[in-house]
C-alpha cells in the first residue's frame, strides 16, 4: 500500500492527466485532501470551468494563480535578450514550468501540505523541470509522480479510467494530440506527428490555434515596428505596452501572417528524440527583432561570446536548470550586455517570413562614414598593409618552417 498523506497539493491543468490524478490519489493515498493549483501563464480558454471540474473530481479547493506577467518579465524576456534557444525551439513549455512550480511550492507551504503531486509523464522533460524547481524551494517535500507509479500505460487507458470515474473530458479518442499552451506558444505532439515522415496538417481546420499556415496568410505583407529599452521590448508600432499586451499583440499579428511555425525532432533531456510542432508567432518576432537590434548595438567580441552563452542558457532552461548558479550568472552577464541595446526595429512579415526593413539606435556602433565604399577622410586604406603583415605573421612563419623541413 502507498504511504498515507493528509494533504496533497496537485499541479492542476484540468487536462486528461491531472483530471484522473485526483481520484487516483484518493484511491491510493488513503483519501487525502487534494488542493489543486493551476498556474495561469496565458492558456486562455483552458481555464474556463476549471474550478467546477476540480471540485467535481474530488479536490477541496482550486487556486488559479495569474503568473502571466511574471512569466514574461522574469523568465521569457531575459532569454529573448540572451537569444537563448534550444535546437531552434523557443522554450515555451520550458519557460513556464519554473514559475508554476515556484508558486506551487509557496502554496504547499501556506497550506501545510505534506506532499506535492504533478501529472508529468515518465518519458518527458517536464517531470524534471517541475521537480528540480520544487527542490529549490521545498527541498524536503515528498513528490508524487503517478505516471511513474500507476499501471496506466497510455492515453487510451487514461481515457478509459476517466470514463470509469465520471471525469469530464474535452478530448476524444480521435483528436487527442498532446498539447501545451500558454501566452508564448502552443505545442503539438502525438498521433500522426509521432512519425517524422508525416507532414503536419497545418491547413486542417482546428490544427493551428495561434495563427494560419504561410500559404493561408495574406498576399500583402504587414510591417511591425518594435521598440526595445536595454534589451526589453516596450512598444509596438510606437505604442507603449505592458508585457502581456505586447505579446498578445504580436501573437495576433504574427499568427495572421503565418509566422513562428516550427517542426523539429528534438533531443529530450531524458535521452530520447521526440517530434514536436510548435506555434510561437509573437515570440519568433521578438527573437528576430532583438537579434537585428544587437547587430548595430553590440561590439563583435561581446556578440560572439554572448552567442556561446546563449546556447548554454538555452540548454540550462530546457534541461530544468533555471534555479541554478550558472543560469543566474549567465543572466547577469546578459543584463550587462543589454545596457545599450535600445532602439527600433521594423520587420516586414510575409507568408511565414520575417524580413529586415529598418533598424535604428542612439547607441549604434555602425558608422556609415567609415563603412562607405565612397571616398572618405576617416579610414586610411594604407593602414591595412601593416595590419595584414602583423596579422598574417604566424601563417608566414609556419609556411617558411614547412618549406625548410620539406613538410606538406
Amino acid at each position: 500500500m502507498n504511504k498515507s498523506y493528509k494533504k496533497i497539493v496537485l499541479a492542476y491543468s484540468g487536462g486528461l492527466d491531472t483530471s484522473i490524478i485526483i481520484p487516483w490519489l484518493k484511491e491510493n493515498y488513503n483519501n487525502p485532501e487534494i488542493i489543486a493549483v493551476s498556474g495561469n501563464v496565458g492558456q486562455a480558454s483552458e481555464l474556463e470551468g476549471l474550478e467546477e471540474k476540480a471540485l467535481k473530481t474530488g479536490a477541496s479547493k482550486l487556486y488559479v494563480e495569474d503568473l502571466t506577467k511574471e512569466f514574461l518579465e522574469d523568465y521569457v524576456f531575459p532569454c529573448v535578450a540572451a537569444g537563448a534557444k534550444y535546437e531552434d525551439y523557443l522554450l515555451g513549455t520550458a519557460f513556464a514550468r519554473p514559475p508554476i512550480a515556484k508558486r506551487i511550492a509557496e502554496i504547499a507551504i501556506k497550506e501545510g501540505a505534506d506532499a506535492i503531486c504533478h501529472g508529468c509523464t515518465g518519458k518527458g522533460n517536464d517531470q524534471v523541470r517541475f521537480e528540480l524547481a520544487l527542490k529549490a524551494f521545498v527541498p524536503d517535500m515528498p513528490i508524487i509522480a503517478p505516471w511513474r507509479e500507476w499501471d496506466i500505460k497510455s492515453r487510451e487507458e487514461e481515457i478509459e479510467y476517466a470514463e470509469a470515474h465520471n471525469v469530464p473530458l474535452k478530448i476524444n479518442r480521435e483528436t487527442n494530440y498532446s498539447k501545451d499552451k500558454n501566452i508564448w506558444h502552443l505545442s503539438h505532439e502525438g498521433l500522426d506527428l509521432e512519425d517524422p515522415a508525416n507532414e503536419p496538417q497545418y491547413n486542417k481546420e482546428g490544427f493551428l490555434e495561434m495563427g494560419v499556415s504561410p500559404e493561408m496568410a495574406p498576399d500583402k505583407p504587414s510591417y511591425v515596428k518594435l521598440h526595445f529599452e536595454k534589451g526589453v521590448p516596450t512598444a509596438v508600432n510606437d505604442k507603449e505596452m505592458d508585457a502581456v499586451t505586447l505579446v498578445d499583440t504580436l501573437n495576433k499579428l504574427g499568427g495572421e501572417n503565418g509566422i513562428g511555425l516550427l517542426d523539429i525532432v528534438e533531443n529530450r533531456l531524458v535521452g530520447m528524440k521526440c517530434r514536436g510542432v510548435y506555434e510561437t508567432p509573437g515570440g519568433a518576432i521578438l527573437y528576430k527583432a532583438h537579434e537585428v537590434l544587437e547587430t548595430i548595438c553590440l561590439d563583435k567580441d561581446t556578440a560572439h561570446y554572448k552567442a556561446l552563452l546563449a546556447q548554454k542558457l538555452g540548454e540550462q532552461v530546457y534541461n530544468a536548470q533555471w534555479f541554478s548558479p550558472l543560469t543566474e550568472a549567465i543572466l547577469s552577464f546578459v543584463k550587462t550586455t543589454q545596457q545599450t541595446v535600445t532602439g527600433d526595429v521594423t520587420l516586414k512579415l510575409y507568408k511565414g517570413n520575417m524580413i529586415n526593413a529598418a533598424v535604428t539606435s542612439p547607441y549604434s556602433l555602425y558608422d556609415p562614414e567609415i563603412a562607405t565604399f565612397d571616398e572618405d577622410d576617416v579610414y586610411n586604406q594604407a593602414d591595412a598593409t601593416g595590419f595584414i603583415n602583423l596579422y598574417g605573421l604566424p601563417i608566414k612563419v609556419m609556411a617558411k618552417m614547412k618549406a625548410k623541413n620539406h613538410l606538406n
